[in-house]
């Protein structure tokens, strides 16, 4: 009996552990085959996970961010141990026992679901880590046992701080946030090291299920499961008794629920300056490096600067708007139903309206309401309410309420006060249009091509698009300096003589027939006169006489054009540019001839904080030295390229000087510091431009149409040039600015800007100039060119003191100094049209 007992059980024995080898030799064959060709998971011991990058300003605070995931990585060893307590409580409490894989709880979930409970992962975070950086996500055994084999790799290659540090820095935590540093930040506003127990515990419950746990949605299960995860950081010792019983009563607080400012409020509106940057440096370095490496951007952008800027222009734009009469609005309507059950706000919430405005205060939006004969009702977001507009704020409107506006409509509209900017008390509410014409804005440092401000537009919620740097217009006569220097290079002088008269020019499109802006003709003129008041033949001339392949060359090298065709027309601004190009170009002129790179950013470091682009290349001399003599600055040196000759940049400054004090932006430019600059003014007056500079300052604007049509009385200085001043009189007050500066090798006499001859030393009116010549070079006065085309014998000529009568008489002087009076103008017939085709 006995015997067969023994017998019974050696053979059950047998069975089972003949039955755990085979088994064994199963799953071992199971993970062997399955363990194959898995990923590399060494490769996570140089874990960089995609992290934000940040833009800063000069004064290094944060004005913009960028990334795919919202994500702030922090080291292990930085984050707070009452943080990893609270994950490892929610996810894995025995995770610095377990090797990888949790038995006991792999058989806790399987028994609970036996008994008909609900189906639960039992997952470690070793798993997790594993499934979420190199398996998908996919529920299957084939990916589960790939998940236990590499967890139980990687917890003989990391320690277990470092296994957490990965899941800590990757876990979508909801909102948009990933990673515990982005969460706290997205949720509480706060930095790892000082949230409490509870909100610790409130990131916790996010990774089972990352957006369904926000408080303002669903505040209960919110709440209970904060609650569960305080319990078992309880019950596994990482809080006391007394701490659990408090953070437990607490509620839950959060940027959500509106008890915490978000820290975007912190940050300054997205606009076009960091948006540029954006677009730049994903060209530079690939966008998945700037959406994800993490990188540090240090931007040239002044703060304060851009703000006037863009004060600067919007004024300007808006005086042009208002001057039309016309009422445009937003182009946006809520239902009028939502104004009666009081949903509005949130309708209005609800819409893509620029909410970026500031000049001269907050712009709200809000809907129209009531309207009467004398009086409007706006109802306005931002816990406003309702507010009243006077018939007198739309007098400049053609028509009343009833003809202009309609109940729903989305309107602008801001405080109109006794201070500036919406401060002071409240004269009436006013209702506000963001203008259909447009402009931009741009403004650098003359030696380094550092841009300081850049506005490409009246708003950038309103439109996105930078005509500072990717609009293409017309310059009009803001290029002839290029056309003027690449003669001054070539051995003309601002003495030198060049005929105004008429031009034909034969073209495949018929005969071209430029004309000066006055539809007048001057007769022989000083190159001076010619840019001080934009003569268009002069210029053509000039060009003629110079060379377009020269005058192209001059462009190209500016950086204005890539490729300029090599027309006469070109010679007056005739092909496309933009006003980033074209200030970056004028900064050369403004420093004495030397190439200038602009630039947004300053330097750039990844997330290491290494420097992988930084913009000033010159050499600091002294940098190294520990210690200056007092009043003694380091000597750094420039090693740039010399783009002009220094004698011909300050010869057109002073010629571009003469356009401010008597030519074409006379009275629109009042510095307390020299200002040189040109205007620009297309066909029909479709691009108006002023491009301009100081000792250390230049800036530009372009104010024109989206899709090119005419604006009544458009003019370079009438419509750019109160844009440039008002910025440039903040900009004087906080850079300064001087003389422009004489370079060496040259000395000045003094002609007759009129007439170009030579003056004595002593002479002095308004018609005397003292130009500065070349040494060793004696100019020749009184030499006359006219680029080959001949001039006609009897022109209706003008010049300084002469004047036309309204019946088409003239009034001349003769050579004997007789005044005689020509009885009509010459006809097209008498005109010779000479030149070269």
């Amino acid at each position: 009996m006995l015997r067969f007992i023994l017998s019974f059980f050696g053979t059950i024995f047998s069975w089972i552990t003949t039955g755990l080898f085979l088994l064994a030799i199963v799953i071992g064959g199971i993970f062997w085959m399955y363990g194959r060709d898995l990923p590399n998971h060494e490769a996570l011991a140089q874990y960089q996970p995609p992290t934000i990058s940040r833009i800063y300003s000069g004064e290094g605070k944060i004005i913009d961010e960028f990334a795919k995931e919202r994500r702030l990585y922090t080291p292990p060893e930085e984050i707070p141990d009452l943080v990893k307590n609270a994950f490892i409580s929610a996810e894995d409490k025995n995770f610095y026992k377990h090797h990888g894989y949790d038995l006991r709880g792999m058989a806790s979930a399987a028994l609970t679901a036996a008994r008909g409970g609900p189906l639960r992962g039992a997952s470690t975070i070793t798993q997790q880590v594993m499934k979420n950086f190199l398996l998908d996500g996919s529920r299957s055994a084939e990916r589960k046992i790939k998940e236990l084999i590499l967890a139980t790799r990687l917890e003989q290659t990391l320690t277990k701080d470092q296994i957490l540090g990965l899941y800590l820095n990757e876990i979508d935590l909801g909102v948009r946030s990933f990673g515990v540093t982005a969460a706290a930040q997205s949720y509480f506003n706060k930095s790892l090291s000082d949230l409490t127990p509870e909100e610790a515990a409130f990131l916790a419950i996010h990774p089972k299920a990352p957006y369904s746990y926000n408080p303002a949605k669903n505040y209960d299960g919110a709440l209970e499961r904060r609650n569960y995860v305080l319990r078992e950081m309880y019950e596994n010792g990482y809080l006391s008794q007394n701490e659990y019983e408090t953070a437990r009563e607490k509620p839950i607080k959060t940027v959500q629920t509106g008890d915490y400012p978000s820290y975007r409020e912190s940050l300054p509106p997205r606009d076009y300056f960091t948006d540029e940057i954006r677009r730049q440096l994903s060209k530079d370095f690939g966008e998945e490096e700037f959406f994800e490496g993490g990188l540090s951007i240090r931007a040239t952008m002044d703060p304060e600067m851009q703000t006037v800027a863009a004060h600067s222009l919007q004024r300007r734009l808006e005086e042009l708007d208002r001057s039309r009469g016309r009422w445009q609005g937003t182009g946006k309507t809520i239902d009028p139903a939502t104004l009666d059950d009081g949903s509005w706000e949130a309708a209005l919430g609800a819409l893509q309206v620029a909410r970026d405005i500031t000049l001269d205060g907050k712009w709200y939006v809000g809907a129209v309401d009531e309207i009467g004969d004398g009086t409007m009702t706006v109802m306005v977001e931002d816990g406003i309410g309702e507010v009243t507009v006077p018939r007198e704020d739309i007098k400049w409107i053609k028509g009343s309420f009833r003809d202009n506006f309609t109940r729903g409509d989305v309107v602008h509209i801001r405080r109109m006060t006794t201070g500036d900017n919406g401060e002071g008390d409240l004269i009436r509410w006013s209702l506000r249009q963001v203008p259909e014409v447009e402009g931009a804005f741009v403004a650098m440092d003359v030696d380094t091509g550092r841009v300081i401000a850049m506005q490409g537009g009246f708003s950038y919620e309103h439109s996105v698009f930078n005509r500072a740097t990717q609009a293409t217009r017309q310059p009009g006569s803001s290029f002839k300096p290029f056309v003027y220097a690449a003669a001054l290079d070539s051995g003309f002088t601002p003495a030198t003589i060049i005929v105004d008269a008429p031009i034909e020019v034969n073209t495949p499109q018929g005969v071209w027939r430029p004309k000066n802006a006055s539809n007048k003709f001057y007769g022989p003129t000083p190159l001076r006169t010619g840019i001080e008041q934009s003569r268009n033949l002069m210029t053509i001339r000039l060009a003629q006489e110079v060379g377009m392949d020269t005058v192209a060359r001059y462009a190209e090298r500016f950086g204005v054009y890539d490729h300029m065709g090599q027309y006469l027309a070109s010679a007056l601004g005739a092909e496309e540019t933009t006003v980033f190009k074209m200030v970056s170009a004028y900064a050369m002129f403004a420093n004495g001839g030397e190439r200038v790179e602009p630039t947004l950013v300053d330097r750039v470091q990844d997330r290491y904080g290494r420097t992988i682009y930084r913009h000033d290349a010159r050499i600091c001399e002294d940098c190294d030295t520990a210690t200056l003599d007092p009043g003694v600055a380091p000597l750094i040196k420039s090693n740039r390229e010399r783009m002009i000759n220094a004698i011909t940049a300050y010869q057109l400054t002073s010629m571009m000087q003469g356009v401010v004090q008597r030519g074409t932006a006379a009275g629109k430019v009042n510095l307390p510091v020299p200002v040189a600059g040109k205007t620009g003014t297309t066909n029909d007056g479709k691009d108006a431009w002023f491009i301009g500079f100081t000792s250390n300052i230049v800036a530009g604007c372009y104010i024109g149409y989206d899709t090119p049509r005419s604006m009544a009385g458009a003019s370079g200085g009438g419509y750019c040039g109160p844009v440039f001043n008002s910025f440039m009189q903040d900009a004087v007050k906080k850079y300064g600015g001087g003389k422009f500066k004489v370079p060496p090798g040259g000395h000045f006499i003094k002609i007759d800007r009129y007439t170009g001859a030579r003056l004595n030393d002593d002479a002095s009116g308004p018609n005397v100039v003292a130009e500065y010549f070349r040494d060793g070079e004696e100019p020749i006065f009184g030499l006359t060119y006219d680029g080959g085309f001949a001039m006609g014998a009897d022109l209706p000529l003008f010049s300084a003191g002469e004047s036309e009568g309204e019946d088409g008489t003239r009034e001349v002087q003769t050579s004997t100094g007789r005044t005689i009076t020509v009885p009509e103008k010459a006809t097209i017939n008498s005109l010779s049209s000479g030149g070269l085709y």
